[in-house]
């Protein structure tokens, strides 16, 4: 006879919601399943998977394994909770918003640095998202079903964002983002001296095989089209202050773009410009480098600009936004430097 917890358990296994799941790639080497996740799900800690692995919520091909389950290619790893991922138990909260404009159709809002768009794994509030809901009823939901998201931009970039308020709106919006017709502006700070003053970086983007929490751009057809116009503003020796104009909009294109023709942003730690990428190796200018990594401890990079035809009226809009301080002190202390320095 089973116990009243037994039946507890019972009724748990058969009500399980997938938060991850990962098909190892051909390439895949045996890896143990703790460590393969760890590579692959961001903000998670060795300590949680294994404790996941323990109760029972790692799956591998419909099979719970253990944490040291070597996964081999082709394997299909799932992670399964007793709860429904925490993204779509979405909750109104009082943050603060900067809105450069309003109006009955939509919203543009400057985002910081620091804060997540929409809540998911390791963030499930403090988002934009949970701000909105307090800010505004009746958001229309996007095919992801994410209230009144149009576009997203990186947690640690800063800029402006738009938000729709009606359906129309939201249907309008998103079509002028799909059609490339709407206007994006980033200002970046990249390791290096950009050989040409402007230039077009074409290269298609897809997740990267052996490390999910990057994008990295592929051979021939794989991923999707991205295309990313770019004129240099400012050399600064060792850096260079550029302009970016999105053609397309991709998850971490000008990061993985600018980082393709050799020049990673600035203290972009997901793609290595936490590092030390040009320069001497004087113990001086190291010490430089890391005060100028406290200023701005995130990737140098603003949504500075954005372009748009209005739902209604169908005028053309455009909203600027001022480069955060930390940006621009950051780029203030590489002014100086370089003048003092080169």
């Amino acid at each position: 006879m089973k116990s009243h917890d037994d039946a507890e358990l019972q009724d748990q296994d058969n009500e399980l919601f997938e938060h991850h799941r990962f098909v190892a790639s051909k390439g895949q080497e045996p890896l143990r399943v703790d460590k393969f996740l760890m590579n692959f799900i961001e903000y998670a800690t060795r300590n949680k998977i294994q404790q996941a692995a323990k109760n029972g919520h790692i799956w591998v091909n419909d099979t719970i394994v253990k944490q040291n389950y070597k996964v081999k290619p082709g394997d299909e790893v799932k992670v399964l909770f007793e709860h429904p991922p925490h993204e779509y138990l979405l909750v109104a909260e009082d943050i603060p918003l900067d809105i450069v404009y309003e109006d009955e159709v939509f919203i543009v809002v400057n985002k910081p640095a620091g804060m997540v768009v929409h809540p998911g794994h390791g963030n499930y509030s403090g988002t934009l998202i949970n701000a909105l809901l307090h800010h505004f009823e009746d958001l229309p939901v996007n095919s992801n079903e994410r209230p009144g998201l149009v576009h997203r931009i990186d947690k640690d970039t800063s800029g402006l964002l738009v938000i729709a308020k009606t359906e129309t709106a939201m249907t309008h919006l998103a079509k002028q983002f799909f059609e490339k017709t709407s206007e994006r502006e980033y200002i970046a700070l990249v390791w290096g001296n950009v050989e040409h003053d402007s230039g077009t970086i074409e290269g298609n983007i897809a997740r990267h095989p052996k490390n999910r929490l990057q994008m990295h751009v592929c051979e021939g057809d794989e991923g999707k089209e991205a295309i990313t116009h770019y004129k240099v503003l400012e050399r600064l020796g060792y850096v260079t202050l550029v302009s970016c104009q999105l053609e397309t909009g991709r998850t971490h294109q000008i990061r993985v773009h600018m980082k393709h023709i050799g020049h990673t942003l600035f203290n972009d730690e997901r793609y290595g410009g936490d590092k030390i990428l040009k320069g001497t190796t004087f113990t001086k200018y190291k010490q430089f480098v890391d005060n100028a990594f406290k200023i701005l401890p995130r990737q140098a990079l603003h949504a500075k600009t954005l372009g748009l035809v209005h739902p209604i009226s169908g005028k053309t809009m455009r909203f600027d936004s001022e480069i955060p301080k930390d940006m621009a002190d950051c780029i203030e202390k590489w002014r100086q430097y370089s003048r003092h320095n080169q």
